[in-house]
Order: structure tokens, then sequence, then C-alpha cells
């Protein structure tokens, strides 16, 4: 069966955020390769930007990966306002779900508390303070193994 692993473009600061973001989940990074350990065919890296992320991946569950990488200011500036995307989480119990979205929604902007929802799961949306939207949300069925 296929997986879904979302996969995040940031301005610099991915480093910054997947150590916020793994303070949240916990766990170890299962790979984290900088500009600097590679070299890429038409892809020049400056020196200020050499310990920038080019790969970066942390493990969320047993089947999930987040994973990132930083854009090289010569391919141009991520759109840290665009909003054609969330990450969405499905939490094993409501107390999982609290605890993923106050740790992420930190320092971030709130869209809709968590709580319950008009379709009868617990469910909260937010912008979390990197500029990344993320959905949590749990449900009975969700969670059952089918």
């Amino acid at each position: 069966m296929a997986k879904i692993n979302p996969h995040i473009n940031f301005n610099g600061n991915a480093e910054e955020a997947f150590i916020f973001y793994k303070s949240v989940f916990g766990g170890d990074f299962a790979k984290v390769i900088r500009f600097k350990e590679l070299s890429i065919p038409g892809l020049e890296v400056s020196d200020s930007e050499a310990n920038k992320i080019m790969h970066i991946a942390l493990p969320i569950g047993k089947n999930n990966l987040l994973m990132a990488n930083d854009v090289p200011s010569s391919l141009g500036r991520v759109n840290e306002n665009e909003n054609r995307s969330k990450i969405s989480i499905t939490a094993g119990s409501k107390e999982e779900a609290d605890k993923l979205f106050n740790g992420l929604s930190a320092g971030g902007q709130i869209e809709m508390p968590i709580g319950d929802s008009p379709w009868g799961s617990y469910f909260g949306m937010f912008r979390d303070k990197y500029g990344i939207e993320w959905m949590v949300e749990f449900g009975p069925e969700y969670n059952s193994e089918k």
C-alpha cells in the first residue's frame, strides 16, 4: 500500500523548524544531509548556504516521515503565506491530539481551536510559527484497523 509523506520547503530555517517538530513528536532524525555534502550539477550553493539542509527526515509513528529541505536563494523564495495545502495528523487519542495541537501551534496562529467538530471528530487547525499549516484530528473511524 502506498504511503503519503509530507515534504516541506523552507527559506533557510528547515533545521530550526525540524528541531522544534522533533521536540513535539519525539524520536530521532532518520536522515540529515547538508548542501555541502552533495555536489549537484547545475545547482550552485553559496558558502553561506553550505550548512543549510538539502534533506531532513523525521519519522512520525511507525510508517510516516515528515521531510523537508531549504531552498537555495538562487532558486528564489518559498511563499511562506501560501495556503494551498495543510499537513493532516490523525492522532491515536484525544490526549495525543491535544499534545500535538498545543505543541505544534505554540507561537503560531490558531485558525480553529481543537475541540469537537460538527462532523463528529475531535479537530483543530493552525499555522505554526514557521508558516506551515496543520490539521490535527482524532476520531475512532480514523484509528480502526481495516
